[in-house]
């Protein structure tokens, strides 16, 4: 073979090795791909799912979230203490105003009732209270009003309420109630549940179960606490 055809030869081999190797690394590429992004999805921060039934926990105005889950009387009258006093250390000590604190409070289980207003007390309210398992301790007997609603006190019912409080209020355990009171007075369940609904104290709202409501509320950037 003379020179020309042997310099020709060995610049094709070195061509087609070339060649090989590229190959190999686009192949090893297209096989890597979907471990990748495999990889970089196990690296992203898990976030939760959002819901448009949630959504009303992000109109609430408010540059700092809380949320207090209760679950029976007591619960409920130290939410809103406490409640209170969050609002008159902000303002106390950092200078803010009502509008500025998103404050949401859960009543669910034993403290579910004390979310419907004075109506529903004078009306119900034995039932309401056999159901909380609460009496007034003025007069020892099952209240005819929502005694969480006094007006005047600071830490009442409507005086948060003024303050931008909101509450969620447990459905489910509410036809749990309704259940009860249809069955002593012979008046249709879900008849009830619409009445409570039309009578919930201002600036509350339905929610599916208030253990839900805990959890989404989290999920929406509120800090959490329970009084009990």
């Amino acid at each position: 073979m003379n020179e020309k055809k042997m310099g020709s030869s060995i610049a094709r081999r070195r061509f087609l090795a070339r060649l090989g190797m590229g190959a190999g690394v686009v192949g090893a590429s297209i096989v890597s791909a979907p471990a990748m992004v495999a990889e970089a999805a196990n690296d992203a921060p898990w976030r939760p799912a959002r819901h448009a039934q949630d959504d009303w926990y992000d109109e609430i105005p408010g540059e700092h979230r809380f949320v207090f889950d209760t679950t029976t009387a007591d619960g409920m009258g130290l939410a809103l203490h406490f409640a209170s006093n969050y609002f008159v250390a902000n303002q106390n000590g950092y200078g803010l105003k009502d509008s500025d604190l998103a404050v949401v409070i859960i009543a669910r289980h034993k403290s579910t009732t004390f979310a419907y207003n004075d109506a529903m007390w004078a009306k119900y309210g034995k039932y309401l209270a056999e159901q909380a398992e609460f009496t007034d301790p003025k007069t020892k007997e099952p209240p005819t009003v929502n005694v969480y609603a006094t007006a005047g006190d600071a830490s009442s019912v409507g005086e948060l309420i003024k303050k931008g409080v909101h509450f969620a209020v447990c459905e489910m355990s509410t036809r749990g109630i309704s259940g009860r009171i249809a069955k002593a007075t012979g008046v249709q369940a879900d008849s009830v549940v619409k009445e409570i609904g039309a009578n919930l104290i201002g600036n509350a709202r339905f929610v599916q179960a208030g253990i839900v409501a805990v959890n989404r509320a989290q999920e929406r950037g509120y800090s959490f606490v329970y009084a009990v």
